[in-house]
């Protein structure tokens, strides 16, 4: 077990002040949410897509693509690879609807903000971007909620490839935050003739970068510095992320190519970072092991 100490964001260290000072509170109910990391290999080694998250969202500003859970998350989805029962065993969760719920979340949150969908006619198909304006169209119109994500599978006669997404880790937000998640994190690859885009007229950053090349870096406000927003400008990589962001990108750099890295069980106990201030300057703690992973294949496993 070792302990992992880092910087506070500079947006959050009102609300720690806050949090001291008045003794302990009631942390505020977190919202589910999912989000998934997107990987490929390059010559850099394990590359990933990040993108930038407005309003000190509680996932970083610079983060995997995500978002909360919704209503439609819980409806009726035709569902190919590992059954509910499967999942809830892999991620240690008796409630299937909440298993389901987090696994459709993942699924709809790529979509909305990648146009990366994990869907497909059959156990053995994906569906292939044939008209980027109409998927953007759709994207939109999901994202707004103005149509269910289960409507616009079901007029298209897809269902959703649960098989393509492996957990990775899970995560609740320090009780400090006025805005906690308690987040489940899925890895993914990108299907063939499918590519990673922007939502239009929302998003703002993103890009594929290597999880080592981000590291080596991570003490240097490069990163923030190509984000180019007001609060990313100047900070190092702790500053404008959440630890979950940095250990999934240790995890990354470490695996020799995509396959190794998806191949691997991760120990899903839930991290849950804590307050700490020394010398006056505050940091998120973090308890685990050095590793998050273990090499123990996800098949093995039943299918940090």
């Amino acid at each position: 077990m070792v302990r992992r100490l880092f910087d506070l964001p500079p947006h959050q260290i009102a609300t720690a002040e806050n949090w001291f000072s008045f003794g302990s509170r009631t942390p505020r109910t977190p919202r589910r949410a999912s989000a998934v990391c997107l990987v490929r290999d390059s010559s850099h080694g394990v590359e990933t897509y990040l993108t930038y998250r407005p309003g000190g969202s509680p996932m970083g500003n610079v983060a995997f693509p995500g978002g909360s859970r919704e209503a439609s998350d819980g409806a009726n989805y035709q569902w190919f690879g590992p059954s509910l029962s499967q999942w809830s065993r892999r991620m240690d969760q008796l409630d299937q609807q909440l298993v389901q719920s987090y696994i459709v979340c993942a699924i709809r949150e790529l979509f909305e903000e990648t146009g990366i969908l994990l869907a497909g006619t059959d156990e053995q198909s994906v569906v292939e971007m044939t008209d980027a304006d109409d998927w953007m169209t759709a994207r939109e119109s999901i994202a707004g909620q103005d149509l269910g994500f289960d409507e616009f599978l079901r007029r298209r006669g897809l269902g959703l490839r649960t098989d393509l997404l492996r957990p990775v880790s899970h995560w609740l937000n320090p009780n400090f935050a006025l805005r906690r998640f308690d987040t489940w994190y899925f890895t993914a690859t990108v299907p063939n003739r499918q590519e990673a885009t922007l939502l239009r007229g929302k998003g703002k950053w993103g890009r594929w970068l290597s999880a080592g090349e981000v590291l080596a870096k991570r003490n240097t406000s490069e990163l923030g510095d190509i984000v180019g927003q007001p609060n990313t400008v100047n900070l190092i990589l702790s500053e404008i992320t959440y630890p979950a962001v940095e250990m999934i990108l240790e995890a990354m750099a470490e695996a020799n190519g995509v396959v190794a890295y998806l191949s691997r069980a991760r120990s899903l106990n839930l991290k849950h970072p804590d307050l700490l201030v020394r010398d006056g300057i505050y940091y998120l703690e973090v308890l685990g092991s050095i590793s998050a992973e273990s090499t123990r294949s996800w098949q093995a496993s039943a299918g940090h």
